[in-house]
């Protein structure tokens, strides 16, 4: 279970490096709100987390697949159930990385900038 969480708090980091920088960029409160909701709730409701992705129809199953919170809960699940696939894994810590890797220079040189 402390590993299932500790994958949640380092992908959660590397998006929060995406919302730091709409932060940055919108600079109103309730803009970066909405922009936020409109980016992360697609993402979260077109995702393994509510649906078994097998009764999708074709299109939709082959977004959930690929879909980053699909495999971030599939990881999840998989350390709390104890049977993790090592591949799942690997993809989230990867985007979290990829996340930081591209926004956090982003947000670095918006906040200097000032």
């Amino acid at each position: 279970m402390a590993a299932a969480l500790g994958l949640v708090v380092v992908f959660a980091f590397g998006l929060s490096w995406v919302f730091t920088t709409m932060g940055l960029l919108l600079r109103s409160p309730n803009a970066v709100m909405n922009a936020g909701f409109m980016s992360i709730f697609p993402l979260t409701f077109l995702s393994n987390v509510f649906v078994d992705p097998e009764t999708l129809p074709a299109g939709l199953k082959a977004f959930v697949d690929i879909n980053p919170i699909s495999t971030l809960a599939n990881a999840s699940r998989g350390l709390m159930e104890g049977n993790a696939q090592a591949g799942d894994i690997a993809i989230v810590l990867a985007v979290a990385a990829a996340l930081t890797a591209v926004f956090m220079p982003i947000t670095t040189r918006l906040y200097r900038r000032g």
